[in-house]
């Protein structure tokens, strides 16, 4: 039996691109049409995050996920507040408001907007998934890797079915809140906040730094000669200055 065959028989929607072309196009959005994600989209989309890998292959993640049951609803108003609160006090420390940010087309000022506006309507997120971890022994410096990884599945499946959305660290400012809540025992470590949607507006190039910055070969610092980007590719101006700034 072939792949495509295989495929098929496991039931799983037609990819609306590519896996490369996924991984390269899969922006973090932040705007959302006002309208409910079907059961079955995020049955595929949470599926997809159960296929991720975790240590041993024990699988201690759980997936929470918030729509428009009464719970849902006031954890989606804690986490928003938490929201407001957090941008509001990094857009004043990161004084995105001056410099360039007061040039109204710059890209500091069009990132200040776009986060306002993610912020200012949180609540009305169609969907939001709190991805959990169920520590099964002391925290390590690696546990990381029993989790996030599935975050990433549930982004990459939700650009592959037309949807979107990013993973945020809002629900920290409200932690115990949510335990208690949701009922989440304490032992378990409510690792981020995935926002999931219909994008207003779409997906495209993320933009990123070069591969030669990012990437070392044999030492530190050591850029290797084939670790250049595919052409047409464009770059991002944020993160720390360059060497040759």
């Amino acid at each position: 039996m072939s792949l495509e065959e295989e495929l098929r028989t496991t039931g799983l929607p037609e990819d609306a691109v590519g896996l490369l072309e996924g991984i390269a196009t899969t922006r973090a959005i932040r705007r959302y049409r006002d309208e409910p994600v079907p059961p079955e989209i995020l049955r595929d989309i949470l599926f997809a995050a159960t296929r991720a890998p975790s240590g041993s292959n024990r699988q201690p993640f759980r997936m929470l996920v918030l729509a428009d049951g009464p719970k849902a609803l006031e954890a989606k108003a804690l986490i928003a507040a938490s929201a407001q609160r957090i941008w509001g006090s990094k857009r004043r420390a990161d004084s995105y408001d001056a410099g360039s940010g007061a040039v109204e087309d710059s890209p500091k000022a069009r990132t200040a907007r776009a986060m306002q506006s993610y912020v200012d309507n949180f609540e009305r997120v169609p969907v939001l998934i709190l991805p959990c971890l169920v520590r099964y022994r002391q925290a390590t410096p690696f546990e990381g890797g029993s989790i996030y990884p599935a975050c990433q599945n549930v982004l990459l499946a939700a650009r592959a079915l037309g949807y979107g959305g990013v993973l945020t660290g809002f629900n920290f400012g409200v932690d115990a809140e949510l335990h208690r809540l949701l009922g989440v025992p304490e032992e378990v470590f409510i690792a981020g906040t995935i926002t999931i949607g219909r994008p207003r507006g779409s997906h495209g190039p993320v933009r990123r730094r070069p591969l030669g910055e990012l990437v070392y070969e044999e030492a530190w610092g050591n850029s290797p000669t084939w670790a250049i980007d595919p052409p047409g590719t464009r770059h991002t101006s944020a993160g720390p200055p360059r060497p040759d700034s």
